[in-house]
């Protein structure tokens, strides 16, 4: 099957339906109708993908159980961000397993669209509709992709933009706000879909030095909301702070993880002794 790519939404045009569910789907829904267990929420097994003749992902094994807070880091080029994108299927793995309440969603027949919805996605370039305003930007998803009414669209995403500091700003069009707000706004459009955990691609690759802490903070908050996330990033600092398990990849395997007390203090291999050396110099 090929992958479900999701694309970089700039314009609405004549095809947008089509195009928002995909999209929306990726960046998440509505996750009330999620199995119920206390297992892992998504597993991969033995997760490979490869470009052609490039592996890129070398054989993953991964869980992430729920209130869990996952940290990955590893240097550009590890394979990070195409693990994460491996997890939500917008690259789809060359083989393996993606298992979502312990159901192999690789498998023929299973329903992609219905597992996608349920994990939201915050992206690197923040993905939002410039011809919309921030609040249509976090409604119009819900309403086409989720079935919900407008009004309770409407509400959800007043709710989380002021939980995200952005409810001033309902009327402006990203053209008019920061890279960090931008990307306020794409978490809060990601929460109004109500996924059952959050995914984010490093969500302050793309910002100014300044504008970090701002992002930082907000994810700190869902942090100890007890909302499950994966985030891929560059922040150590952060990652060590907010985290309940760092996950160090290279070259395309996880060579550690633990705690992150004990991985960024006490890392067992070279490979991460060395990766961490930078961190702990600053």
């Amino acid at each position: 099957m090929p992958a479900g790519h999701a694309s970089d939404p700039q314009e609405l045009s004549a095809d947008t339906p089509a195009k928002m569910h995909d999209a929306e789907a990726a960046a998440g829904r509505s996750g009330s109708d999620a199995p119920a267990g206390g297992g892992p929420i998504v597993e991969t097994k033995d997760l490979r993908k490869c470009f052609g003749k490039n592996e890129i992902l070398k054989g993953i094994d991964f869980e992430v159980l729920p209130g869990e807070v996952v940290s990955v880091i590893g240097a550009s080029g590890s394979g990070k961000s195409t693990f994460l994108r491996c997890i939500n299927l917008l690259e789809w793995p060359t083989s393996g397993q993606v298992l979502y309440h312990g159901q192999n969603v690789l498998e023929a027949g299973y329903d992609v669209n219905r597992y996608r919805i349920h994990l939201g996605m915050v992206f690197q370039q923040f993905n939002l509709f410039n011809n919309l305003n921030v609040l249509q930007n976090c409604v119009i998803g819900q309403v086409r992709a989720a079935g919900v009414s407008k009004a309770e669209a409407k509400d959800r995403a007043v709710e989380y933009l002021s939980k995200v500091g952005m409810e001033p700003y309902v009327e402006a069009k990203p053209r008019q706000l920061s890279g960090g707000q931008k990307q306020r706004v794409a978490i809060a459009r990601a929460l109004s879909m109500q996924p059952e955990a959050l995914l984010f691609d490093e969500p302050t690759s793309a910002l100014d030095p300044e504008m970090v802490g701002e992002v930082l903070s907000v994810i700190g908050e869902l942090a100890e909301s007890g909302l499950t996330m994966v985030i891929v990033t560059h922040e150590m600092a952060f990652a060590r702070d907010v985290s309940d398990r760092v996950v160090f990849v290279d070259d395309g395997v996880i060579a550690e993880q633990g705690p992150p007390a004990e991985l960024f203090e006490n890392p067992q291999l070279p490979r991460t002794r060395e990766f961490l050396t930078r961190f702990h110099a600053g």
